[in-house]
């Protein structure tokens, strides 16, 4: 395995930075307040091609590899700090196009994926429910029944991220509960399909920028083309998307994390107590240094992740293991960066607490922490 950059790869990703940098850090104290989601950035970043990374030419995307894609998201993560906007991006990516791409019809594919690419149209998934969250099978309330040649939604999603803005939903019911499992199918959705309405946005502690809400459906009709596969297939196109979400949607946060890394350092040989700069102390030295090799852990579970979904390898175990080190990695980082910063860093105009406030979701979303445990321990034949 070699992880040295190509020469394309190294260009494409300081662009990204000096994208970023310039384009994607206007007034994000007031619209994380204001919980605003800022659709202007959202489309300039579609412009540099980051929404069709994974989609083929020929329906407007980038045709990039695996570990283009994550050393991409990587150096968005390093330039941008509305890690909302990154959020919604990753989710918009991973739990809609991909599953598109994947399991979509033609007419699907070309229907959504170019204003999927082109960042006209958002999309996400409809998953959670008020009583399905880690057991998002098992305790499904959301049904699924065929009716004048079509299907009927009924039941409440919540939790949906990008939900308030978003023009498609890749929704998964229970279209036959004989089947358990096997009975689980997967459709998509516009957002004026007739009886869906989408919820008042919610308040969070953190990625604030990235809307959220519920998803009603109360008797919502589906013509038959809604279908995403094959009836059945819910469980098999949940899986296959959320293997790319563990593996991909943190890469991010191997960005920000260097950041983090950067700002310590320098802060530490600048601020002076007792007569020295406070990086002379182990305490504060120490911290950093844990900071770094975190950083350098995570970057190397995420490039070999990467590689070996390049290589067209199964890689169940290893999304777990990056999604379960990344996440706890990046809360761990911003508790120091805190710790480091003093009272600094825990004033909003630092930015510094809010990249804590947004990692702590990291450790929830995509799986539990300690789902990602019970995943790994399974692959292990516990």
């Amino acid at each position: 395995m070699d992880f040295n950059l190509t020469e394309e790869q190294e260009s494409f990703r300081e662009s990204v930075i000096r994208f970023a940098q310039k384009e994607l850090n206007q007034d994000l104290i007031d619209r994380d307040e204001s919980h605003e989601f800022d659709r202007e950035a959202w489309n300039r970043v579609a412009t540099l091609g980051i929404h069709g990374l994974p989609v083929p030419e020929e329906y407007g995307g980038q045709a990039a590899d695996p570990l283009t894609i994550v050393i991409a998201m990587e150096a968005l993560g390093y330039g941008c700090r509305d890690n909302g906007l990154i959020f919604s991006i990753n989710a918009h990516i991973w739990s809609a196009i991909t599953p598109i791409l994947r399991f979509g019809s033609v007419p699907q594919k070309q229907r959504y994926l170019p204003g999927l690419c082109d960042g006209s149209l958002i999309g996400v998934q409809g998953m959670s429910e008020p009583g399905a969250g880690s057991d998002a099978f098992g305790a499904m309330a959301t049904t699924a029944i065929r009716s004048d040649g079509g299907w009927i939604l009924n039941g409440v999603k919540t939790w949906i991220t990008n939900a308030p803005v978003a023009d498609v939903f890749v929704v998964f019911a229970v279209s036959d509960s004989s089947k358990g499992w096997a009975g689980l199918s997967a459709f998509l959705v516009d957002r004026d399909a007739p009886g869906l309405s989408v919820g008042k946005p919610f308040k969070k502690m953190g990625l604030r920028t990235s809307p959220m809400s519920e998803l009603v459906f109360d008797d919502c009709y589906l013509p038959e083309d809604s279908l995403l596969g094959k009836e059945g297939n819910g469980m098999m196109i949940f899986n296959h998307s959320m293997d790319w979400e563990r593996s991909s949607i943190l890469a991010h946060s191997v960005g920000t994390m260097q950041r983090q890394v950067e700002e310590a350092v320098a802060f530490a040989q600048q601020r002076v107590q007792f007569g020295q700069p406070i990086g002379k102390f182990q305490a504060v030295s120490h911290k950093i240094v844990d900071m770094k090799v975190r950083l350098e852990a995570s970057r190397l579970l995420l490039y070999n992740l990467a590689w070996q979904k390049g290589q067209g390898r199964r890689t169940d175990i290893e999304a777990a293991i990056t999604k379960l080190f990344l996440s706890e990695s990046w809360v761990q980082s911003g508790l120091d960066a805190i710790q480091i910063h003093g009272a600094y860093g825990y004033m909003t105009e630092s930015g510094i607490e809010r990249d804590l406030r947004d990692a702590i979701a990291g450790r929830i979303y995509s799986g539990t922490s300690e789902i990602q445990k019970n995943l790994i321990a399974g692959q292990l034949g516990l």
